[in-house]
């Protein structure tokens, strides 16, 4: 099912795909997935190569576009056909949500449900719909943060359907596990809150004084969930984004009512940063990414937290968390409950196919240009230097001019130079 429109600058055709949910079993359960496909008009005629997008996440729908004209999507455009894919169970793409996990008759039926809902059945969809739209010609990828992660398993898994791969900030551990992982994102959270405490000295009391009135009394959120000192330190999120800093900061600003009270504006604003109302999926499937083999995840996150005293809620200063996720979250957050018995099983199973085939990436013919962000607070530098060495064909740029979402902060420079990088121009 297509739709064909205009926007400013660009001509507009919106795909809807019927894939199978389990990809092993076509004549089983099916989904659907979207995807919006974006060409310069004055292209729209000839047959430029296709671009595929794959979002950052997991849980994250792809951009919309609200401007065509500017940053990495006019670079794109100038040369590409892109397709903005929502992956499956986001956006347009029979999302998963609160409501509809309320559906299923059991935590252990919710649980099967989500487990494919992981870079390997995404990668799955991708071919099927390049099939469709391309024929046997392969495409490019354009990767951010999660979205890279999903590159590596497609070149995994279906290396034939990729002509060149562009990844920003997304190159995985290929056999790192959950434990690996936190256990290096811990220090980097911790050097980024002292960093956003160092340029704006007085939020490290602001922040201390708000924790005092959340100990001392209740105050609910506009969705009627109760916000916790735990909940309100995962606001840090947000400080491996360019940008993150004076989000935080100017959040923090009007926090504190002219009564000495939690203002609405304040109590309203960490409510949408906090309730994945419209993501459940990146706080569901955030250790499950990780999962591969027979070693279960086991909330990661939380066991290997013990292991930093510098994040105890009675610490000075207080630290604000990052990407992670704990289960106190399936409790106290609303859009969150309906998961709580699913998570549980995900975090104990331990029979995940693995992701990456190791010895398919070490032969691998296709070009593959990504920047590694030095700082980076997601996704750690060292373990994308590792997969970058274990990747045949793959050239690494390692910058700390940006953060992490620096293909869009960067305006075009980014993309522009991952392409010239595969082309084998710079």
């Amino acid at each position: 099912m297509t739709r064909t429109y205009r926007l400013p600058g660009v001509a507009v055709t919106d795909h809807v795909f019927t894939v199978p949910l389990d990809h092993a079993d076509p004549a089983g359960p099916s989904i659907q997935v979207f995807a919006r496909e974006l060409v310069d008009p004055a292209l729209a005629g000839r047959k430029p190569p296709w671009l595929l997008y794959l979002q950052g996440g997991p849980g994250g729908k792809s951009p919309r576009p609200l401007n065509a004209t500017s940053g990495w999507l006019a670079r794109a455009l100038k040369t590409h056909r892109v397709l903005l894919l929502d992956q499956r169970g986001t956006g347009r793409s029979t999302p998963v949500t609160a409501r509809s996990a309320e559906r299923f008759s059991s935590a252990q039926e919710l649980a099967d449900h989500l487990s494919f809902f992981r870079a390997d059945s995404i990668t799955a969809d991708a071919e099927l719909i390049r099939h469709q739209l391309c024929g046997d010609e392969p495409w490019e990828t354009l990767g951010q943060s999660y979205g890279g992660f999903i590159t590596l398993t497609y070149l995994s898994q279906a290396p034939q359907g990729l002509r060149a791969c562009y990844v920003t900030g997304g190159l995985p551990g290929l056999d790192a596990t959950a434990d690996a992982v936190y256990t290096a994102t811990y220090p980097r959270v911790s050097d980024k809150v002292a960093a956003y405490y160092d340029r704006y000295p007085s939020d490290r009391r602001l922040v201390r004084q708000i924790a005092d009135l959340l100990d001392r009394q209740s105050f609910h959120l506009p969705d009627g969930d109760q916000l916790t000192v735990r909940r309100f330190r995962t606001v840090g999120l947000m400080l491996g984004m360019g940008d993150g800093s004076e989000r935080l900061h100017w959040l923090l600003d009007e926090a504190i009512a002219p009564d000495g009270e939690l203002s609405a504006t304040f109590l309203y604003q960490v409510m949408n940063l906090t309730a994945f109302a419209d993501n459940p999926l990146l706080a569901v499937l955030q250790e499950s990414i990780f999962g591969q083999g027979k070693t279960p995840t086991d909330w990661a996150a939380a066991r290997i937290m013990a292991a930093f005293p510098e994040f105890d809620e009675d610490a000075d200063p207080l630290l604000f968390t990052g990407e992670m996720f704990y289960p106190w979250m399936f409790g106290e957050i609303a859009g969150l409950r309906p998961f709580a018995g699913a998570v549980e099983l995900l975090a104990e199973r331990s029979d995940w196919p693995r992701l990456y085939d190791l010895p398919n990436l070490a032969a691998n013919r296709v070009p593959v240009a990504a920047v590694i962000y030095h700082d980076d607070m997601y996704v750690d530098a060292d373990l994308s230097m590792q997969t970058a060495r274990s990747v045949s064909g793959l050239r690494a740029w390692v910058t700390n001019e940006w953060e992490h979402d620096g293909v869009t902060a960067s305006g075009d420079r980014v993309l522009a130079r991952l392409m010239d990088m595969a082309a084998g121009r710079s």
